[in-house]
């Protein structure tokens, strides 16, 4: 029995039944007196780590009762693990429920603790921005996921200053969440962060990188615009006067408009309704003592999105004192247009590092000099500033996917900083792109060699890493993803058997079925090993990551099983996405040539809603037209038979959008890799770097070295 509920849309209804463990608690504080539910299968029971899941919920409310002005709309507050949720999480009113692999069985770095208590803080928002406040119709989706985006930034950043612990939250999202955004808004299906939702479908492909990291990045280019105060006090306005209702953008931009004063018809229209990504780069003249005599930032856009925008950034110069990279003069400034000159810069001294957008206050990519490059590679380690490291991996990494800078230049970049990387979600991020780079960036004659000297590489950082370390596990898992060769294989396979392994390295469940996964793609163990692992983990999350570590084999029998599981209607949500995220592999091309045409029976079967598709859930659907897709085959030749295939055929626009987005991947990493054929002597990094000046971890060296790590 229970009380009638204020007006909420339908969709933030939830049923939740089952034989959950259950732990309450109670908030009192600045957002009320509010009952806590955390619950959970009774199998995880031992991993509901529930005094860190309270502690962050119960800081998530004191910060947004103080931020939005009122307290919980909801008499109480649920949050609920739940298994085979497609989702991250959703903030059903009072009741969110959470994706169960949340609970971690095995050992897990601080980054992971970060991203969950960033989902936590993500939906609590929720419950003003979505449920208190909806938005009338999904072409605002925005004013959901884009502020709770946001707001769970803010919400870390405000815990963090008050208790001192953990990372910086928005270099966190620089690192991750921004790249996320910077990819998706370079694809053909890039749309604005308020986009025109033309039916269901598109709403669900819309939950994407513009919608939630753009969308977030721009409202902190907003809070620039008008000063933090003001965008609170407008916020605060705007849950007052619509409580319990709907609202559009202009209702939102209204409140704002009148607490600062401002006038942002000129930021809707530049940053709300209109795609793509500008790109901002230094233009400036030096005397002979190093000092500028003259100072500009030059703004464009690509061919497609042409739109110059109003920038709020901030100019920043580095130096070296005592053996650290600091900031030592800044100047913080609007642009506008195609080029605006700085003059508050006229008279300082250039500096080592050149950075622009410094504090990322802009949405924007950044381009950096050839001497504040020459300064990247050879000191990012001395950066103290999480946030200015992590947008000198961001502009490097955006530098290389636009055939800037090579693969082998990235790698040689990457090395040399992300053993002393304080922030550990820059150091999986980044060691995950040096193996995209390598695996597809890179010219395919140069390949091996190159994965070769990562792999050195990241034996050198494992060696010195601090036993039991985040940095340790890292490199490890890193390590396991590289191997290519039996010598590589043969240490996985000694630690597996408990020989050898780094000291302080817990060898547990997730890491074991990792090593499994990684021998299966080498075809150093088969079906009977896997048989064998899924023995020692009998649950249902062993099953899963079984039929993932199968799919990955190059053994024809066990690619074949994958495929068909892939698009059975009967595989489980999660055991069907491990399937896909490990069905293509490098080095497997005589097993997974067939496929090939494959890939494009099922698109079409998809599209027309054949052979039961029309019934399939749309993540199932995303699964098989984005993952599926022969990424690992493409080659110019390739890509020019894909594209006589698609101009032959009718897809709907939701099937056309995903797989044209994959064929945008597989264009770019054929120009990156034809970029470095041609730059092979002469290239961004060897201008600024003579080869005598590589430091030392990366020097190229037999994969024999890794040797002694085991």
């Amino acid at each position: 029995d229970f009380a009638p509920t204020p007006p909420i849309s339908t969709y933030i209804t939830a049923l939740i039944a089952g034989s959950f463990h259950t732990v309450t608690d109670t908030y009192e504080g600045k957002a009320g007196r509010i009952p806590l539910t955390l619950a959970c299968r009774q199998s995880l029971v031992p991993y509901l780590d529930s005094e860190r899941l309270l502690s962050v919920t119960k800081a998530g409310f004191e910060v947004f009762a103080e931020a939005f002005g009122m307290a919980l709309p909801f008499a109480d507050y649920a949050q609920v693990f739940v298994p085979e949720f497609n989702a991250g999480a959703m903030e059903n009113a009072g009741c969110v429920t959470i994706r169960d692999e949340y609970l971690y069985r095995s050992r897990v770095t601080s980054a992971a603790y970060e991203t969950r208590d960033n989902t936590i803080l993500h939906e609590l928002a929720h419950m003003w921005f979505g449920d208190l406040v909806t938005m009338t119709w999904w072409d605002d989706l925005w004013l959901n996921e884009s502020f709770a985006e946001f707001a769970s930034h803010f919400a870390q950043e405000q815990i963090r200053q008050a208790t001192g612990v953990g990372d910086d939250p928005w270099a966190t999202f620089t690192n991750a969440r921004k790249n996320w955004a910077y990819r998706q808004d370079q694809l053909p299906s890039t749309h604005p962060v308020a986009a025109d939702m033309v039916d269901l479908e598109a709403v669900e492909l819309n939950f994407d990188g513009i919608t939630y990291a753009k969308g977030a990045s721009v409202l902190r280019q907003l809070v620039a615009f008008v000063g933090q105060d003001a965008f609170l006090a407008g916020v605060r306005t705007y849950f007052t006067k619509h409580a319990w209702g709907n609202t559009q953008l202009s209702d939102l931009l209204s409140a704002l408009t009148e607490s600062s004063g401002r006038d942002l018809s000129f930021f809707a229209e530049e940053w709300l309704q209109a795609a793509g990504v500008n790109t901002i780069r230094a233009e400036f003249e030096l005397d002979e003592a190093g000092h500028f005599t003259r100072f500009a930032l030059r703004q464009t856009a690509p061919e497609l999105w042409p739109t110059l925008r109003h920038h709020r950034l901030a100019i920043g110069l580095y130096n070296e004192v005592d053996g650290r990279l600091v900031l030592t003069s800044r100047v913080e400034t609007d642009i506008a247009g195609e080029l605006t000159e700085i003059p508050e810069l006229v008279g300082m001294a250039r500096g080592a590092l050149v950075l622009p957008n410094d504090g990322d206050l802009t949405y924007a990519k950044i381009r950096l000099d050839a001497d504040s490059l020459h300064t990247l590679v050879t000191s990012i380690d001395k950066l103290d500033s999480a946030l200015s490291r992590a947008l000198c991996w961001g502009a490097a990494w955006d530098m290389c996917r636009d055939a800037e800078l090579t693969a082998a230049d990235y790698v040689t970049i990457a090395l040399s900083g992300v053993g002393v990387e304080t922030d550990l979600t820059a150091v999986q991020a980044v060691l995950g792109q040096c193996r995209t780079a390598i695996d597809h960036y890179a010219p395919s004659a140069t390949r091996l060699e190159l994965n070769d000297r990562f792999v050195v590489g990241l034996a050198r950082l494992l060696k010195d890493a601090e036993p039991g370390s985040d940095h340790q596990l890292s490199f490890v898992r890193a390590l396991a993803s590289a191997a290519r060769s039996e010598t590589v294989a043969a240490v996985l396979q000694a630690w597996l058997d408990g020989d050898e392994v780094p000291s302080g390295l817990s060898m547990d469940t997730d890491l074991r079925w990792h090593l499994v996964t990684h021998l299966s793609r080498l075809g150093a163990i088969g079906a009977e090993q896997i048989a064998a692992e899924l023995a020692r983990d009998n649950t249902a999350r062993g099953a899963e990551r079984a039929a993932g570590a199968r799919a990955a084999s190059p053994l024809a029998e066990l690619k074949a099983e994958a495929w068909q599981l892939a698009l059975d209607e009967d595989t489980p949500n999660e055991t069907q996405f491990q399937i896909c995220a490990n069905f293509w592999q490098c080095d497997q091309e005589a097993t997974l040539v067939g496929y090939f045409t494959a890939y494009q029976d099922v698109t079409e079967a998809i599209s027309a809603g054949r052979d039961g598709w029309a019934d399939r859930s749309s993540a199932i659907r995303q699964h098989v037209l984005g993952l599926l897709f022969p990424r690992t085959l493409m080659t110019q030749e390739r890509l020019a038979a894909f594209d006589a295939w698609l101009a032959g055929v009718q897809l709907s626009d939701a099937t056309s959008r995903q797989v044209l987005e994959r064929r945008d991947d597989a264009e770019r990493a054929l120009r990156c890799q034809w970029a470095a054929e041609v730059a092979l002597v002469a290239h961004p990094v060897a201008e600024a770097l003579s080869v005598a000046e590589v430091p030392a971890v990366v020097e190229v060296a037999p994969v024999a070295e890794a040797q002694p790590v085991a």
